[in-house]
């Protein structure tokens, strides 16, 4: 590769590895967050917005997008605002997690005929992919932005979060640790364990979305497969330092792209229904997800992210 090319890349590594990324990952949550909050749009549009409390992701979403542009801009703002709305995306998708298994338990039939209902009823784990994207805003606004010092400077005291004086002090005590590790990328595991359960849902939602299509092209089956080799790597990144900065790399790159390939297949699913972009709104509501593979992608990029990352002292 050039040399500028790979000087640059081993500057972002250096700076992933030290946890010194803030801005960046402020943009990515951001954007995934207006994403995420599209893909909701059209989904709780297709049940008619029967129960207020579907705004909530909806608008939730397009909080986390202006959060994270503010938090990328600002300092403050990625420890304040990026912060706060993270959080109440990840408990938004926390309580949709439950409305959701409601909503499979008051089909006819309900649990008794559990793959028909899951199948056919709203999506089971689509809510907690948008936590996933809350947790990025929330680590985020933890880490040091791309231009802070590589080391803190001595005899200054670290800085504190005013949240961890309203916990008792041990907790207090645990929760400084934790913000520490991820102030200095040292959050390998919990990013590992963040890949294992985002691939997990997404490919349980890719699973039963392309089984109602009847996995009419081969293509469809391959985030079923990639999925658990990606859920493999992720556990054993967890207990070996070895896979993380192997296997899991490597799976994570062939999920993100795999994703990416199948915008291209929804895409062109949609053009091929009836009417095509003659009717844009209708054929995109009711067509393929086109934004989902991309939740797919995102589990592949927060493997690669870890990948990148020390690990917990």
């Amino acid at each position: 590769m050039p040399r500028k090319i790979t000087r640059e890349g081993i500057i972002l590594e250096r700076h992933i590895r030290e946890g010194r990324f803030q801005r960046s990952l402020a943009l990515i949550t951001s954007l995934s967050g207006l994403l995420t909050g599209l893909e909701v749009t059209y989904e709780h549009y297709r049940g008619s917005y029967g129960q207020r409390i579907m705004y909530t992701p909806v608008l939730i979403c397009f909080g986390l997008f202006m959060a994270g542009l503010w938090g990328a801009l600002n300092r403050w703002a990625a420890r304040t605002a990026l912060r706060g709305v993270a959080l109440l995306t990840m408990l938004d998708g926390v309580v949709g997690f439950y409305y959701h298994i409601r909503g499979i338990q008051r089909k006819p039939g309900g649990w008794r005929i559990p793959i028909v209902n899951i199948v056919m009823g709203p999506p089971l784990f689509a809510p907690l992919l948008m936590s996933t994207v809350g947790f990025l805003g929330l680590v985020a606004s933890f880490l040091r932005s791309e231009d802070a010092p590589q080391k803190d400077l001595p005899g200054l005291p670290k800085p504190r979060s005013s949240w961890l004086s309203w916990l008792p002090a041990r907790i207090s005590r645990e929760g400084l640790v934790f913000e520490q590790d991820i102030r200095e990328g040292r959050f390998q595991r919990m990013l590992a364990v963040a890949t294992l359960l985002s691939t997990l849902f997404s490919w349980i939602e890719s699973l039963y979305s392309h089984y109602k299509n009847n996995f009419a092209y081969r293509m469809q089956w391959s985030p079923i497969i990639i999925g658990p080799m990606l859920m493999l790597a992720a556990l054993g990144a967890i207990w070996n330092r070895t896979i993380a900065r192997t296997l899991l790399p490597l799976m994570a790159l062939i999920a993100l792209l795999n994703g990416i390939i199948g915008s291209f297949y929804h895409a062109r699913g949609i053009l091929r229904r009836s009417g095509g972009l003659k009717k844009p709104f209708y054929n995109i509501v009711y067509g393929p997800p086109i934004l989902a593979p991309m939740l797919f992608s995102a589990s592949g990029f927060i493997g690669l992210l870890a990948s990148l990352l020390r690990r917990e002292k």
